[in-house]
């Protein structure tokens, strides 16, 4: 299983720190929220330039913002090794993802809890990774929505079908009592917010996540 703190769950006056405290983790993942989208406003473009001079972690960037082709160009240039967009977000969603690859970044979809993962099927032999909200997007610290998992299994049923080289990554809600769930449903990376940054010793958090079974 791969990690990725989602640094929506540290201390931004302290990131640099933060950032530090989580190295050797797979991807640092980034929420960009646009107060549109989703009922909540993150952080854009200048912290992710500024993440991708401070660390050597892949920055895995997820726009949950309205029309994210206006922007996808910009975040790929500002660092991000994925990108991913919201296929309830735009109607441009193919022609984004094609502009993604063709900068170097890994294109990514992601479907949010009422989003069926047959939504997602149109787009798989474009991208690189899915990602299954397992809470509603907005806001972190929420509860697992343990139904979502059952549209990973799906997810991952339909790409082996395909012989498609595709990663699962599931986001919200993540702890250590349920990664193990999460790993069973299929899922290859796990965004974890609160359950690492919260932890008084992260590395050793990541790797407990790391090797549930």
């Amino acid at each position: 299983m791969k990690i990725a703190p989602s640094i929506l769950g540290c201390d931004f006056a302290r990131l640099k720190e933060e950032t530090d405290s989580v190295a050797g983790s797979d991807y640092l993942h980034v929420d960009v929220m646009d107060g549109m989208f989703v009922p909540n406003i993150s952080i854009g473009i200048p912290v992710v330039e500024s993440l991708s001079r401070a660390t050597d972690i892949p920055l895995d960037v997820h726009l949950m913002i309205t029309k994210p082709e206006r922007y996808a160009e910009r975040f790929v240039k500002a660092g991000a090794s994925i990108l991913t967009i919201h296929i309830e977000a735009t109607d441009k969603a193919h022609e984004c993802l094609k502009q993604i690859k063709a900068l170097g970044a890994v294109p990514a979809i992601s479907i949010k809890p009422g989003t069926p993962a047959q939504a997602a099927f149109e787009y798989l032999d474009e991208v690189g990774m899915v990602l299954v909200m397992t809470v509603e997007p907005g806001f972190g610290g929420q509860k697992l929505i343990p139904e979502c998992l059952d549209k990973a299994a799906v997810l991952k049923e339909q790409i082996c079908r395909r012989g498609l080289d595709v990663m699962i990554e599931a986001d919200g809600g993540i702890t250590p009592e349920n990664i193990a769930l999460v790993r069973r449903s299929g899922v290859d990376m796990a965004v974890v917010g609160s359950a690492v940054f919260n932890a008084k010793d992260r590395r050793s958090v990541i790797e407990q996540l790391r090797r549930a079974d």
